[in-house]
């Protein structure tokens, strides 16, 4: 196995550069996410599927919203070979230009009233091109920013990127708390498309700073050591991922099961939810949204910052014990109906559960992989499981709670079952070797 002979130095200005050219496309990335999601649960079912009970219509949109996590292993795995064997700057700048046309193009869509069956079918189409985009983006930026980063602080640089999720959340759903309050008929005729197509400013920003990014000194130094070793064949970085890795797969696959659960549970299931079984206002769940996801932009940091003086693992598992603790209590105050205990909860459950397990993941799966492979065992991990967990999570809760008749019990027992999923994943990766480039008493596999 081998290494780079020497450690790159620290650049700190390229590192804040390379901080702030991944974040924004995060937020690209989450932007399109989040507003599928809001759009899903209150404006998709009649627009797309009008023929569908209101139940059925949000089971339709929450359906499609989960093809395009069944097509992200594909293009984070495609793009991720590329980025490991040619360079990471190359498909930053790939995914964040073919999110951006897709996010787009679903604000130009003609309904069903206008084409009758096409309109979903483009819909799929449309959702399908931000999978593959979005499949290689998170990876990508977390391997770029862990690469740029020094150990001892790369949980606080990469978690950057995971609290621009939350700021994605806030612009998306903001603009649909905005758009929620206006009258029925104006947003189900033009007024939803707005945010869709608003997006072309952050792209047309994401993009300008991404081309004047370096490529990482990590990768740089990576390929100099297998340029002197020219007469060995090249190798396929998943195969090296499963043929040097294959327990750092399973960690890192399983170590994202309560965050993506929690994380669409709250932010895309729970607007349907408290719409459409409780009997909200949607400004109330939209709100609440916002509240959450805002919070996070703040909160991630902060557990970075923890997981860098304490653990990657200490961290990770704290925010899945927490969750695993809290569902329940969160239906219980959501089942109140009273907006105040609605957001409070929301904002409760992202803010300190999910805010711990983004602030600590990024630097935790960056540190489970050699650089040769790592972009490509980030992807495979992290996209099977949101492909898994991630993006059904909205569709599988709907239909639990209307098997259970309208009560969230089912919901709960899900949910805490995909935290016990990333405690033991904590707990595995204590066996784990320490790749180089870890630090001792920080990684997961030191600290658990």
């Amino acid at each position: 196995m081998s290494h780079p002979s020497t450690a790159p130095a620290f650049d700190s200005r390229a590192a804040k550069r390379v901080v702030i050219a991944s974040s924004i496309g995060t937020v690209i990335e989450w932007y399109d996410f989040a507003l599928y999601g809001a759009a899903s649960a209150l404006v998709f079912g009649p627009l797309f599927f009008p023929e569908q009970s209101e139940v059925g219509g949000t089971l339709a949109s929450f359906a499609v919203f989960a093809v395009a996590f069944f097509v992200r292993p594909i293009g984070g795995l495609l793009a991720a070979h590329i980025g490991d064997r040619v360079g990471r700057k190359p498909v930053l700048i790939f995914t964040i230009t073919l999110m951006g046309i897709a996010t787009v193009a679903v604000g130009l869509l003609p309904t069903y009233e206008s084409i009758g069956v096409w309109a979903p079918i483009l819909l799929v189409v449309t959702r399908m091109l931000q999978g593959v985009g979005a499949g290689a983006e998170f990876a990508g930026a977390v391997t770029t920013v862990a690469e740029y980063a020094p150990p001892n602080r790369r949980a606080f640089y990469t978690s950057f990127a995971q609290a621009s999720v939350g700021l994605a959340f806030v612009l998306s759903t903001g603009f649909f708390a905005i758009l929620a309050a206006i009258p029925r008929e104006v947003l189900l005729g033009w007024a939803w498309r707005v945010p869709f197509i608003a997006s072309l400013v952050i792209f047309g920003v994401a993009l300008f700073i991404r081309k004047r990014i370096e490529e990482t000194p990590e990768f740089v130094e990576a390929k100099k050591e297998v340029g002197k070793a020219a007469k060995e064949p090249q190798k396929i970085p998943l195969m090296q991922a499963f043929r040097e890795a294959p327990r750092g797969l399973v960690v890192g696959l399983l170590c994202g099961s309560g965050l993506n659960v929690a994380g669409y549970m709250v932010n895309t299931f729970s607007l349907s939810y408290i719409k459409t079984t409780l009997g909200v206002s949607a400004t109330v769940a939209t709100l609440g949204v916002v509240a959450a996801t805002g919070s996070s932009v703040f909160a991630v940091p902060l557990f970075g910052k923890l997981a860098d003086r304490i653990g990657r693992g200490p961290v990770l598992m704290g925010g899945a014990v927490f969750m695993a603790l809290y569902i329940a209590p969160y239906f219980l105050l959501l089942g109140t109906r009273q907006p105040v205990l609605i957001i409070l909860a929301m904002a409760i459950a992202y803010g300190i559960g999910q805010s711990a397990m983004l602030g600590a993941q990024s630097a935790f799966l960056s540190e489970l992989f050699e650089t040769r492979y790592r972009f490509t065992a980030i992807a495979a991990s992290r996209e099977i499981n949101v492909m898994l967990l991630g993006g059904t999570t909205p569709f599988i809760a709907t239909a639990l709670v209307e098997a259970a008749g309208g009560s969230p019990w089912l919901v709960v027992v899900f949910a805490v079952a995909c935290q016990l999923l990333t405690i033991a994943a904590v707990l595995l990766s204590r066996r784990l070797p320490r790749p180089s480039g870890a630090v001792a008493g920080l990684t997961g596999a030191q600290q658990a």
